[in-house]
């Protein structure tokens, strides 16, 4: 009878998921992620939009949630979350230490819908083991102490990002998230150096940086500064007649933009002595986001960067799912990710 008893209380130990659950607070919905252990860490993903988060009750997002990831909420042992641009805090923290939900203010660039707010609110309030991700800005250690002339550099989801290439068993490397915005990140021996954020460089689909028009309509009083970065993507500004209806010129424009970009970066890993030459180690380029996963894109941006260069795809679910991975290492023990301090 003893022996009974000892086999069920086994059986029930190993029949236990270890879920860990990532969250990518996007411009155009919230991508969660989950890792269940049970399965060899493979990771399952689906998208709420910030619309009807932002239309849905507390229960509703619990049960959206639950019926996205396929399990319930006793079940995750931490989240990783995501939200807006994370300015207001430089390390990986308990939820429940960040104020003002990890920003510096409300205000700032890029749509207000709701539904990350509700999102965010919902699992603080269910009281849900949650760590939340900084983003990398002027108070962020680990980036080189010249990317700090620029407050903002990218928000907190990018570090997913980062995360679930450098878990590929990459230390060096750049990135660009293409997609309604853009950011370029890079890392060197596996730290977080640098990032160029989506109004300082390239445009996107439909956000990007301010330049002299907008400023004057700026001034004039006829749009706002957010306003003008919202509607200054290669979709949506009205930066010529032959644009109109012309997505194929939209797109070779947001290919040479993006790879300037990268181009940018090259020039700050090449300091730390990682470029596509001969002579020294290279650094590897992947793209991602929902325009950054076109092949299109990637054949165009391959033939700006020139020789030594073939970039590499990764999923839009990359934020999410490193989010996921940082939560399951966070939880087994890890003290710094990316060079990001973990705090206790």
């Amino acid at each position: 009878m003893t022996l009974n008893i000892s086999l069920v209380k086994l059986t029930f130990f190993f029949k236990e998921r270890f879920m860990f659950v990532g969250i990518d607070h996007g411009t155009v919905g919230i991508r969660f992620a989950v890792l269940n252990e049970g399965k060899s860490g493979r990771a399952s993903v689906f998208v709420l939009s910030r619309k009807k988060a932002a239309e849905i009750d507390t229960e509703g997002i619990i049960r959206e949630i639950e019926k996205g990831l396929e399990l319930k909420t006793e079940e995750i042992k931490l989240v990783a979350l995501t939200y807006s641009m994370g300015d207001g805090f430089s390390t990986i923290k308990d939820i429940s230490k960040v104020r003002n939900r990890g920003v510096k203010s409300e205000e700032g660039a890029g749509a207000k819908v709701g539904g990350g707010t509700n999102v965010f609110d919902t699992i603080l309030a269910a009281g849900i083991p949650t760590i939340m991700i900084p983003g990398i800005h002027a108070g962020s250690e680990t980036i080189d102490r010249r990317m700090k002339f620029f407050s903002h550099c990218a928000s907190p989801e990018k570090v997913g990002v980062a995360y679930h290439i450098y878990k590929k068993g990459f230390e060096n490397f750049i990135f660009a998230d293409i997609s309604s915005n853009t950011v370029t990140m890079s890392v060197a021996k596996g730290k977080i150096i640098g990032a160029i954020d989506a109004c300082l460089g390239s445009p996107g689909m439909y956000q990007g940086p301010i330049d002299l028009q907008m400023i004057r309509e700026i001034d004039e009083g006829r749009i706002t500064a957010n306003e003008a970065f919202s509607n200054s993507g290669v979709l949506r500004k009205n930066w010529t007649n032959a644009i109109t209806g012309n997505e194929e010129l939209a797109m070779d424009a947001l290919s040479l933009f993006a790879a300037m970009e990268i181009a940018a970066m090259r020039v700050l890993m090449r300091d730390y002595g990682y470029y596509h030459g001969v002579e020294q180690p290279s650094s590897k380029i992947f793209l991602t986001g929902s325009v950054g996963e076109r092949e299109e894109i990637k054949q165009r941006i391959d033939q700006l960067l020139g020789i030594n260069s073939e970039t590499v795809t990764i999923t839009m679910y990359s934020a999410a799912i490193g989010c996921a991975e940082i939560a399951r290492d966070v939880f087994y023990g890890a003290k710094r990710i990316l060079g990001i301090e973990v705090e206790p």
